[in-house]
């Protein structure tokens, strides 16, 4: 269906349509599609022929209908590539000098869209203003809809239409629309109706073992957006580090590290970009800056011997400090997700943790009845800690190895696996967490960590792998799980972790993981098998990534 109008205009100019009276004439195609009479030019018609002429003869060939001198168009190229594209011809959209930026009636909300959209692309903003030849369009649309993140983009009579039921799926048709112009000067005819595959799309960064500057971060969340990613996990307390300023406790907080202000700024980003981030404290492990002048809380065992990194849960002042900063925290992270780690809790990963601990085995008695032990302790710790964060209506994750079987105490149900590993102790199969009926989000330690240094056998991952090997079922090595248990994954991030942290510099951490990044993000994007090539994917990756 086309929009009925006497002229349409293609980047500002008319393009009129004789009527067809007899036969049509089969012009050349010489266009590729989205590259005809689209760059603010009129595509090109036969002159009319005056009244005179026509009167001599009745046999004269008619103009042919204009849509005719184009090939049917082929799907926009983008990274991530998108679900459905529905052919047209056309000449498709470009931006030339009389083209804009406009928002739709009851779409006011997308005034940033469109401001951001207006600056990429070189055009002028209007504001809620009507449409013209030339214009795109964005409007919030209710109706039947593939969900928040969807949106339509219609490229039609020399005009863009992003439509969408929320801002989020607006934004996603920008990003679809700038690399289309990127790669090809501008959006090919036809229609757009895309969505992504999973929910949790994003990259999983570690501040804490490492110091990024702001900047830095802002321009990941940046290159994320363009790549439809929509969430930042900060993991900013660890052994090495505490990365954000603190009211509650400044003694903890390492010389370099982020402002509030800084941070605020960060947050107020992502959400004008979509992108939700996930502060993570991990504990009752991974304390070690926290402890460092509040040596009374190091775990200690049997022998006196500190045991690095882990706090002594059995003390109620291990609790106190680790609830202040939570919600301390939980006031300047304003989005719907907290990490609270749970990982690689020292106590755990000895032979006979309560020979080694016995503090730990009278606290998990006292609490939690004579059957009870270490672990039933740390399963308890790890549920208190959600409950704090919790209380504010977040959606809470931990790590897939402070999940136990067997126990006295069981983990929140509602908790959220981040699967890394099936390595560590405690840590078990993926189907077991499935088979219990949790939600788990991938971060398989095989294809998605970029671990500094690459210690303990990890190396680099590349782009290609992920691109060829990788999708979100594959939850542990190199093994997909069952297709059956696809809905409770809920996503994946790409994870950098600092181990080494002056083994690479942050500009070289940026240009390790963008091709990374842009292969994950068609994974989680788009389930069907790509069509590209890796090497095609790659060259296409560097035209319209930044």
């Amino acid at each position: 269906m086309r929009w009925n109008s006497p002229g349409a205009l293609v980047g500002g100019a008319a393009v009129v349509a004789a009527a067809v009276t007899l036969t049509v004439v089969a012009w050349p195609d010489t266009t590729r599609p989205g590259h005809g009479a689209s760059a603010g030019t009129a595509a090109t018609a036969p002159a009319a022929t005056s009244e005179a002429s026509s009167a001599r003869s009745d046999t004269r060939p008619a103009a042919p209908d204009p849509s005719s001198t184009f090939a049917l168009s082929k799907a926009p190229r983008t990274v991530p590539s998108v679900r459905q594209h529905e052919a047209a011809r056309g000449p498709g959209w470009r931006p030339g000098g009389g083209s804009g930026v406009v928002i739709a009636k009851n779409s006011a909300k997308l005034a940033d869209e469109g401001k951001l959209l207006a600056s990429e692309l070189k055009i002028d903003y209007r504001g809620a203003v009507a449409a013209k030849a030339g214009d795109v369009e964005l409007a919030l649309q209710s109706g039947k809809q593939a969900g928040p993140e969807s949106y339509t983009l219609t490229a039609r009579d020399g005009r863009v239409r992003i439509a969408g039921p929320d801002e989020a799926g607006v934004f996603y048709g920008t990003r679809t629309l700038k690399q289309s112009v990127r790669a090809d000067g501008g959006i090919p005819e036809g229609v757009v109706r895309d969505r992504p595959d999973r929910p949790q799309r994003g990259l999983n960064l570690d501040i804490a073992r490492k110091y990024y500057t702001p900047g830095w971060i802002e321009d990941r969340l940046r290159e994320m957006a363009d790549l439809k990613l929509n969430q930042l996990g900060l993991h900013f307390s660890d052994d090495q580090g505490f990365r954000i300023a603190s009211d509650t406790h400044p003694e903890i907080v390492s010389e370099q590290h982020l402002t509030k202000a800084q941070v605020r700024r960060i947050i107020a980003l992502a959400g004008r970009l979509h992108i939700n981030i996930i502060p993570e404290i991990d504990s009752p492990g991974h304390l070690g800056a926290v402890m460092a002048p509040h040596p009374e809380l190091q775990l200690r065992n049997v022998n006196g011997q500190p045991t690095r990194g882990a706090i002594d849960i059995s003390k109620p002042a291990s609790a106190k400090i680790v609830d202040e900063l939570l919600r301390e925290y939980d006031t300047l992270f304003p989005g719907p997700f907290w990490h609270i780690g749970a990982d690689e809790y020292q106590a755990l990963v000895v032979r006979n943790p309560e020979a080694s601990f016995p503090q730990l085995a009278a606290a998990a008695r006292k609490k939690y009845g004579a059957d009870a032990k270490v672990q039933d302790l740390a399963t308890g710790w790890m549920n208190d800690r959600a409950a704090v964060v919790r209380a504010k209506k977040k959606d809470v994750q931990a790590w897939n190895d402070g999940f136990f079987a067997g126990g006295v105490v069981k983990a929140d149900q509602n908790l959220q696996v981040d699967y890394w590993t099936g390595k560590e102790i405690g840590a078990r199969p993926p189907l077991d967490y499935l088979r219990e009926g949790r939600p788990v989000v991938n971060l398989n330690d095989e294809f998605l960590y970029y671990v500094l240094g690459q210690p303990n056998d990890f190396v680099y991952p590349t782009g290609q792998r992920i691109y060829e090997q990788w999708t979100p079922l594959v939850l542990r090595g190199t093994t997909p799980v069952p297709e059956k248990y696809s809905k409770q994954i809920l996503g994946a991030r790409f994870a950098v972790w600092g181990d080494i942290a002056t083994a690479q510099t942050q500009d070289q951490v940026a240009d390790g993981i963008r091709l990374p990044l842009a292969a994950l993000s068609q994974k989680v994007w788009n389930p069907v098998k790509p069509g590209l090539t890796w090497p095609q994917f790659r060259s296409l990756a560097n035209e319209v990534t930044e």
